[in-house]
């Protein structure tokens, strides 16, 4: 990361020249009505640029834009090594305007850029690892043939699904759209991509930065505007295939809903999570305490795979709490996201901050005990900031610990036996994310088979979350489908079985 100060940064965001306008047919466009809104930004208030507030009209014209585009074939028959190469294209133009693309992801957000800038887990640095890794495999795709006898052939293919839907979520905006641009890009479909209301300006970046890297137009198309509206606009839109969406339980549940009264298209939602992180006696302290903080405090706790459910053994239990909170209040204080010494940024909205704080209040009201934190802090005027909390003497049962919160509250609860922390893990609607810290590899192996949740990391917290080669999903209300490694191309391609019969009558 460069040596730069706040005021460094500050004059740099000054700097950039903001597009806010729509993406569709390979070129920027107001919306149809010319309705705009205000791209706020979380961490001052200040109006950053402003993007356009599309309808249904411009849902229309984006899908037909996709549609064209997937018919005509320019993308989708060519051959698998060529669009590898633009999609690798893409990547490098990424990287090349990487601090411009931090710089809007922090103003979007309140992400300190700190985070965005990181070039191990930042979000742009890992939206270029995803690009690269996934274009990387569209040319080692192999389809199948299947048992035949003599003078027959049975070929099993992948196909495009055709128009796809992204609908995507504020708190990553970049990196989870990328998981979902890039499989459905190198599998040859047409996009409608939908950022979050409040967080839309990489996307439209991005999307400028494909047509420079010579993705045909109509190929990625960027809508812009109110999620509820345009969501539902594309869940029933005739003319789109699948829709991959990342974001809310209930909204999924609407997309599935909308999927069968229009046209059956495929849905793949990653949706809440109410992750457990498994403190035994026995655990290496010095590494699980630093992690389980970062676990929930990174991004503000805006993080669906969050370590919210800290469960510890009840040996240990004191001791991980003592550290906990000794490393929440050194830390992870909230801080100016320009400042480059800032881990924690504000919350995304006055709507975010009053959910986390009812879950606070609820809590106590339950019987549970705030060790640290517990209230907002005002930071340069801005009243978003949260503080690292930590809540004890929580049971499983609270709504604080079976609700997902989306903010630093770690709810610590106690328990004494491998098999009383795996049912506490397991009582729970969700199933995203976990981990297990233990030196015992039985109880490490016995834990991590029997969480009924997507990813288990042991002796690690977001290790999975870090690596494009593994897949990304949960189990339950968490959703379907899978993120990320060569599994996410399932998600976006069909099955075509093809048979041939050689034989003379």
């Amino acid at each position: 990361m460069t040596n730069r100060t706040r005021s460094d940064w500050q004059a740099f965001a000054d700097s950039l020249s903001i597009e806010g306008r729509a993406f569709i047919g390979g070129q920027c466009v107001d919306a149809l009505s010319g309705a705009v809104t205000d791209n706020v930004n979380p961490a001052t208030g200040a109006v950053t640029v402003q993007v356009a507030s599309c309808d249904e009209r411009d849902v229309d014209l984006a899908v037909a834009s996709a549609r064209e585009a997937f018919e005509k074939g320019e993308w989708r028959k060519l051959a698998p090594a060529k669009r590898k190469a633009v999609l690798l294209r893409w990547a490098d133009l990424i990287e090349q305007h990487w601090e411009e693309l931090a710089m809007l992801e922090s103003l979007d957000t309140g992400k300190p850029i700190a985070c965005t800038m990181d070039d191990d887990g930042g979000d742009v640095h890992s939206s270029i690892r995803t690009l690269r890794w996934t274009a990387e495999c569209i040319d080692k795709l192999y389809g199948e043939t299947t048992p035949h006898e003599q003078d027959t052939l049975g070929i099993v293919s992948r196909e495009p699904v055709g128009v796809v839907a992204a609908i995507m979520p504020w708190n990553y905006p970049l990196a989870t759209t990328m998981w979902k641009l890039a499989p459905a890009l190198g599998a040859g479909n047409s996009v409608v991509l939908k950022p979050a209301s409040l967080t839309p300006l990489t996307a439209i970046k991005i999307a400028l930065l494909a047509d420079k890297a010579g993705l045909p137009a109509g190929v990625l198309n960027v809508i812009t505007g109110p999620g509820a509206r345009l969501g539902k606009a594309l869940g029933l839109h005739m003319d789109v295939d699948c829709i991959g969406f990342t974001g809310s339980t209930p909204i999924g549940k609407e997309l599935l809903k909308y999927s069968g009264e229009s046209n059956l298209k495929l849905i793949f939602n990653e949706l809440g999570g109410k992750s457990a992180n498994i403190i035994f006696a026995d655990a290496n302290l010095d590494k699980a305490i630093p992690s389980s903080a970062a676990a929930i405090f990174f991004n503000s706790g805006q993080t669906c795979s969050a370590g919210s459910r800290l469960l510890v053994h009840e040996d240990v239990h004191d001791e991980v709490v003592r550290r906990l909170t000794e490393v929440a209040e050194s830390t992870w204080q909230p801080g100016h996201p320009m400042d480059p010494n800032t881990l924690m940024g504000p919350m995304i909205s006055t709507s975010q901050l009053k959910t986390v704080q009812s879950y606070v209040d609820l809590a106590q009201e339950e019987g549970a005990r705030v060790v640290c934190g517990g209230s907002s802090v005002s930071i340069d005027g801005c009243d978003l900031y949260y503080k690292p909390t930590i809540l004890c003497d929580v049971r499983n049962d609270m709504r604080v610990a079976q609700e997902e919160i989306f903010g630093p509250v770690l709810c610590v609860i106690k328990f004494k036996t491998a098999e009383e922390a795996i049912a506490l893990a397991n009582d729970c609607i969700y199933g995203l994310s976990g981990a297990v810290w233990t030196e015992n590899l039985r109880t490490a192996h016995k834990v991590a088979t029997e969480m009924r949740t997507g990813n288990v990391n042991v002796n690690a917290y977001f290790g999975a979350d870090n690596q494009i080669s593994m897949p990304f999903g949960g189990f339950r209300q968490t959703g379907n489908g899978r993120d990320k490694s060569i599994h996410a191309f399932d998600e976006y391609t069909v099955l075509k079985g093809i048979w041939f019969d050689f034989r003379q009558a």
